[in-house]
């Protein structure tokens, strides 16, 4: 075992994922790959959700009966964690969502179409999740600004020559994922962020990749809006997270209207809530957020330090034993990169590749990835994705290895 493994103890790290203890298949262990879709739930997680529902199911923030005072204690600590988790200054900053794609529709529709106006311009680009994409080109065909696109070359990496001319546009907004779910790419978001700011623009940061795997602090990155998603960093589906500067929410309208965004309402007009409530209408997911701040604690005590660093193991030699695959091509070679191998074999449909590979116990991905313009530029209809996580080793990379050499014996 490799020196970064036996310090993470990864076999310890393993046990604590219910799933990952399961046979598939044939009574084959489950190798699973696919942790840039979703990630496994460690018991710490499950258990502080179950403690919520068994001990103190309640509604937050409008009782002041035990398990109500129980609830919300856990509900605005699991906040304040969060927040410390990615450095932001206050936990008013972090504001509930179901994930990363309300985050960003949140951004569209409450600064986007307050702030927006026809002829205006924001900057997106070329590897972007439909996430990142949709909501922008739903509000631009309804006010008339213009999208552009920072291109990406052959390897995966944005042509940062080109952003800056497009920042010489004058553009109010620059919107980029942190790290690519389809190459891999860590996008250099501290420099392209301070040559937004520079330019007089706003920048949304896709973290969905980013702040599960590598240490995130939007202060040192200057970032304004921080998007992510709690099911791919250890925590629970239906709870995502926008991280907005203080300054900037307390301008922007709510989003939605209902109960526990208001301070006060009338017939015919209302007073909105104070920051993050203004923004989290009606009842929350709060078992989901009370899982969410026990995935942090989690990430916590192995040390986002320590996975950026396996995963950089897996990565580099992931890309070394995949290379002796014949016929095989990974999309995405940028130097900085996480544990994500999209990839195709040749004369093998990704759909093949992936049944293949799960008939062997090895759980990978095939398709567009939800980013589909990514995989035009490429030429491309769908690739196969390997996806690395805290609970990988690099056994595992030899096992998807030899499944695709297998693979290419059946299809020979």
């Amino acid at each position: 075992m490799d020196q970064l493994e036996a310090k993470l103890d990864i076999q310890k790290i393993k046990a604590d994922f219910p799933t990952l203890k399961r046979k598939v298949r044939s009574n084959l262990d489950l190798i699973y790959l696919d942790s840039a879709a979703t990630s496994q739930k460690p018991n710490e997680v499950l258990e502080a959700m179950d403690h919520y529902y068994r001990h103190s199911n309640a509604n937050i923030h409008r009782g002041i009966h035990t398990l109500a005072e129980e609830a919300t204690a856990q509900y605005e600590g699991a906040r304040q964690r969060i927040a410390k988790f990615i450095h932001a200054a206050h936990s008013r900053e972090i504001v509930f969502t179901r994930n990363t794609t309300e985050s960003i529709n949140l951004v569209a529709n409450s600064w986007g179409r307050s702030t927006l106006q026809a002829g205006d311009m924001i900057v997106l680009t070329e590897m972007e999740h439909h996430s990142n994409l949709v909501p922008w080109q739903l509000l631009a065909s309804q006010i008339g600004f213009k999208l552009e696109f920072i291109p990406v070359d052959a390897t995966g990496v944005l042509d940062l020559d080109v952003y800056r001319q497009l920042l010489e546009q004058a553009p109010k907004l620059v919107a980029f994922t942190h790290m690519s779910n389809v190459l891999g790419t860590i996008n250099p978001a501290k420099e392209m962020i301070a040559a937004a700011h520079q330019a007089g623009a706003l920048v949304l940061l896709d973290g969905a990749q980013s702040v599960p795997h590598l240490p995130v602090d939007v202060q040192e990155l200057d970032a304004d809006f921080l998007a992510f998603s709690g099911h791919k960093m250890c925590g629970p589906t239906g709870i995502g997270v926008l991280y907005g500067k203080e300054e900037l929410l307390d301008r922007m309208p709510p989003f939605l209207g209902g109960g526990d965004m208001i301070k006060k309402v009338y017939l015919r007009s209302f007073t909105p809530n104070d920051l993050p409530h203004k923004f989290e209408a009606g009842t929350p997911a709060i078992a989901e957020v009370i899982g969410l701040g026990a995935a942090v604690d989690y990430l916590n005590a192995v040390g986002m330090e320590q996975i950026a660093l396996h995963e950089q193991e897996i990565m580099h030699y992931g890309a070394k034993q995949l290379a002796k695959v014949p016929g095989l091509r990974v999309y995405g070679s940028a130097e900085q990169k996480g544990a994500v191998f999209s990839f195709t074999v040749e004369g093998v449909h990704p759909h093949d590749v992936s049944q293949v590979l799960d008939d062997l116990g090895i759980a990978v991905r095939a398709g567009h990835h939800c980013a589909m313009p990514l995989h035009e530029k490429y030429g491309l209809p769908a690739t196969t994705r390997a996806s690395f996580y805290l609970y990988n080793t690099l056994d595992e990379v030899n096992k998807l290895a030899e499944g695709l050499l297998h693979v290419n014996k059946l299809f020979a």
